[in-house]
């Protein structure tokens, strides 16, 4: 019967796969809306799905707010959403939710970006 550190080190596994399985679909979504728009979208979704590097040469450092607040779901999450039930049509800032979305899907994955215990 494995140990608690061994079901620990299963579950993160999983929950790691999970994300790289979110990541790709994400990206082929992002991929497919930018062929769609064109040029603004893609360029929208580059820049967001960089941010996270972007705000790291601007000097963002963890554990800071601005560093956390990256690193959130939820954020580009709500952009995606809203966006897609709301009345604003402007496809750029569908892609850049994407982008940001992916980034963040990428990075945990491969174990980045915020911990993976606190449940966002």
């Amino acid at each position: 019967m494995p140990d608690d550190a061994g079901r620990r080190r299963g579950a993160g596994r999983l929950r790691r796969l999970g994300w790289g399985a979110l990541a790709l679909f994400l990206a082929a979504f992002a991929i497919f809306e930018s062929v769609k728009y064109g040029l603004p979208t893609t360029v929208a979704m580059l820049l967001f799905f960089a941010l996270i590097d972007l705000a790291r040469l601007a000097g963002v450092r963890p554990p800071g707010v601005l560093h956390q607040a990256l690193h959130r779901v939820w954020i580009p999450l709500v952009v995606v959403v809203a966006y897609s039930f709301g009345p604003i049509v402007w496809p750029p800032l569908f892609t850049a939710g994407l982008g940001w979305l992916t980034r963040i899907a990428v990075e945990r994955a491969f174990g980045r970006g915020m911990p993976l215990t606190d449940g966002s």
